[in-house]
């Protein structure tokens, strides 16, 4: 695992949400079963805000290296237990990180996944981050969520139209499914 991320607060509320949920499911995220079959090009895979990661699991057992990022230490040391147990610690990376201050290397990945995250700024990222004929694939609430949390911020929610209003120009959305408090998002940058 890489560095320790600087911001406390969220790892801390992490850990604690993790340490209390007992062992994972390992359950690959639909979206990350959704793009994993468009199939994206050979390449590296980034799964972002990962948690203890089906969707990571789900693309090393394909044969994909795959680089996951969590700001929580307790689901990366879930993960990384899960990956060793499988046998796939050749084609994982662990990276302790918080997203607003780690940036992905630039045209590096064939997929990247973020499921339950939102930053306008990070997506940003992640879309410099895919080689071209990429796929990303990303879910996050919506605002109308708030509704049922109040306590969710605003600004950790997607506002009408987005990911997609994001994209630069050259990338095809494959798929957007909004199930009211969270959309979703498979699109493939041009090649």
């Amino acid at each position: 695992m890489e560095p320790e991320p600087s911001g406390d607060s969220d790892r801390l509320r992490w850990n604690t949400r993790y340490e209390r949920r007992g062992t994972p499911s390992f359950t690959a995220h639909p979206l990350a079963s959704r793009a994993l079959s468009i199939p994206p090009p050979d390449g590296p895979v980034l799964d972002l805000a990962c948690g203890p990661s089906g969707a990571t699991l789900l693309a090393a057992a394909d044969g994909r290296e795959v680089t996951a990022v969590d700001v929580s230490e307790v689901a990366l040391g879930l993960l990384g237990v899960e990956v060793r147990r499988r046998g796939l610690a050749d084609l994982v990376t662990l990276v302790h990180a918080d997203l607003l201050e780690w940036r992905p290397p630039r045209s590096r990945f064939s997929l990247v996944l973020c499921t339950g995250y939102w930053d306008r700024v990070v997506f940003g990222a992640a879309v410099g981050a895919l080689r071209p004929g990429g796929v990303l694939a990303w879910e996050a609430f919506t605002t109308d969520a708030r509704r049922e949390r109040p306590h969710l911020p605003a600004a950790w929610c997607l506002a009408p139209g987005e990911p997609a209003s994001l994209l630069p120009a050259g990338f095809r959305v494959v798929d957007v499914t909004d199930s009211g408090v969270k959309r979703s998002l498979l699109s493939v940058a041009a090649g």
